[in-house]
């Protein structure tokens, strides 16, 4: 089993929930969230969202899916990121659950 993180800007948001049922991933969870980048500070997560010192409406979908989906997910998200212009790209990961209390089906 494998988590998928996947951030993007709300704008993307139904795109990124494409991009899911493409890949497989029926079932999945979003939050809303607002990004900040402040170039004067050192941060960890830099480039996670745009440059610059301003906010950004931002979501995060997340789902436990089997390798295969998330795979397939992470291809399609890069394929957007070619195709898009805009510079704020969709962030997708894939994270290992060790354990669970959840079987996938």
């Amino acid at each position: 089993m494998k988590l998928l993180v996947i951030t993007s800007l709300k704008e993307y948001q139904k795109k990124v929930a494409q991009i899911m049922d493409l890949s497989g991933i029926s079932v999945f969870s979003i939050t809303e969230t607002i990004g900040f980048k402040d170039q004067h500070s050192p941060n960890l997560l830099d480039n996670w969202f745009g440059s610059g010192n301003e906010n950004f409406d931002s979501v995060f979908l997340f789902s436990f899916t089997d390798e295969e989906k998330a795979d397939k997910t992470l291809l399609l998200v890069k394929k957007f990121n070619a195709e898009d212009e805009t510079g704020f790209p969709i962030h997708a990961f894939i994270l290992p659950v060790d354990k669970s209390t959840y079987a996938l089906a």
